[in-house]
């Protein structure tokens, strides 16, 4: 998708082999009107935020990309639950898919790793809010399921998330993943002080491949270094949350 330079400053498009009417757009932190350790394109209206700026900033990204309808803003838990926006009312969950063109689905992250997928025929698209212990538990996995297309022809980006090298974790993370029977000895290296550097980006690669899908794309841009373009909750909580939208357009 190319995405005009009017739009560029709100963020950027997965580099990814999408069909044409598939959308998808990540935004970063400028652009908006919030102010302080929300500054400037918070999305977040959990997080401490004056309401009337995450309403201007929703809207402003809504404007500059042309969305077909208000983005399905999900009550996200760090749980497993995937609503399908085809039936499923408003309820607590960590993604959603859509088989309908014009619904817009949307994760909030910032530090946290959001995963776009398609199918090759871009019939059905969504999106996961993968932190570390909704990746444990299967969010990614039930995001493929929930898509409903074989994984041979699903399509995975992954967003940008807090990199390997910034993420310190302790001996309970590692066993988490390697109870679920993840190959931690591949994501999780020690570090000096006896703990661990876990590369989310790697064990999504890993649910994904557990659920079949090989064709993965994005990863490795880390929220906790690049202070200029993204949010990062680790380094500087309380701070705003960017959105990863995907959608079929009309």
């Amino acid at each position: 998708m190319t995405v005009p330079a009017s739009d560029v400053e709100l963020g950027f498009a997965p580099d990814w082999p999408a069909p044409e009417h598939v959308r998808a757009f990540v935004t970063c932190r400028t652009g908006g009107v919030s102010t302080g350790a929300y500054a400037s394109l918070n999305l977040g209206t959990h997080v401490g935020d004056d309401p009337d700026a995450v309403a201007e900033n929703r809207r402003r990204v809504a404007e500059r990309l042309g969305l077909p309808s208000e983005p399905r803003w999900l009550d996200q838990v760090h749980g497993t639950t995937i609503l399908d926006l085809d039936r499923d009312g408003p309820a607590p969950a960590d993604g959603a898919v859509t088989g309908r063109p014009g619904v817009v689905c949307v994760v909030v992250t910032a530090d946290c790793l959001p995963v776009l997928l398609t199918n090759r025929h871009g019939t059905r698209v969504g999106v996961a809010h993968a932190g570390w212990r909704g990746l444990a538990a299967g969010v990614v996995e039930n995001a493929v399921r929930a898509l409903g297309s074989p994984p041979s022809e699903i399509l995975a980006w992954l967003g940008p998330a807090i990199g390997p090298g910034a993420f310190e974790v302790g001996d309970e993370v590692r066993a988490a993943f390697a109870a679920a029977g993840f190959e931690a000895a591949d994501a999780f290296v020690r570090n000096a002080r006896g703990r661990w550097q876990a590369d989310l980006y790697t064990l999504a690669r890993q649910s994904l491949a557990r659920s079949g899908v090989t064709a993965v794309y994005g990863g490795g841009a880390c929220t906790y270094t690049d202070a200029e373009r993204f949010f990062s909750h680790r380094r500087e909580a309380p701070c705003g949350r960017m959105a990863s939208l995907v959608w079929i357009d009309r």
